[in-house]
């Protein structure tokens, strides 16, 4: 399997783009990372209800701990205490507590698509290109190397000068369909071999 070409710069741009995919995702990741944080830090509004809430109701059990020995009517006064604690800062440590977890699964929720949605979008645009690149270099090697007899020299450059642009074509022999006709293919062979991003030793 081959991975990147052979020609220095294509195979320099393939590499700085492998690089740059990376790169993104990793910071893609630390934003998501950094706005979980920033999210979950707010947690601490919850956790301050919950504690408010919490010192409430603490401060009417202590109230009723110090009531609940009064003899015939402590008991009453105690429970009745102990009541009014749990049904307001009771009431108000639960509601924190339930914020707290909330800001924690927004925190994680935000920080995950941030992440995400950017990098599956990014990947579903380079992954395919990419594997559709090593496919045909893969491919190619398997046709054009190694190119030892005559006849296979021939075919491959029959089908560069059929099948290349004009532009390509010229860039390697000023007249390929004469060095075709005239059996020349080492012109023709390096035309497609570059067009698929390899070097061919023709001979």
């Amino acid at each position: 399997m081959r991975f990147y070409p052979d020609i220095p710069v294509r195979r320099a741009n393939t590499a700085a783009r492998d690089a740059a995919t990376v790169v993104a995702v990793i910071v893609l990741a630390l934003l998501g990372f950094w706005v979980y944080h920033t999210v979950n830090a707010l947690t601490i509004l919850g956790r301050g209800v919950h504690d408010a809430g919490s010192a409430v109701q603490s401060g009417f059990d202590n109230a009723a701990d110090k009531v609940d020995d009064i003899p015939l009517a402590g008991g009453k006064i105690a429970d009745g205490l102990r009541g009014a604690g749990e049904s307001t800062g009771g009431t108000v440590a639960d509601a924190g507590t339930r914020g707290e977890r909330r800001v924690h699964r927004l925190a994680l929720l935000l920080g995950v698509l941030t992440f995400l949605l950017p990098a599956a979008a990014l990947l579903s645009r380079v992954v395919p290109q990419r594997i559709e690149q090593i496919r045909t270099l893969t491919n190619a090697v398997r046709v054009l190397s190694p190119i030892e007899d005559e006849e296979r020299r021939r075919l491959v450059a029959m089908r560069a000068a059929f099948a290349l642009p004009y532009e390509r074509l010229l860039a390697h022999t000023r007249d390929p369909l004469g060095d075709l006709a005239s059996g020349r293919y080492d012109a023709l062979v390096d035309a497609i071999a570059e067009d698929a991003g390899l070097r061919v030793t023709a001979r």
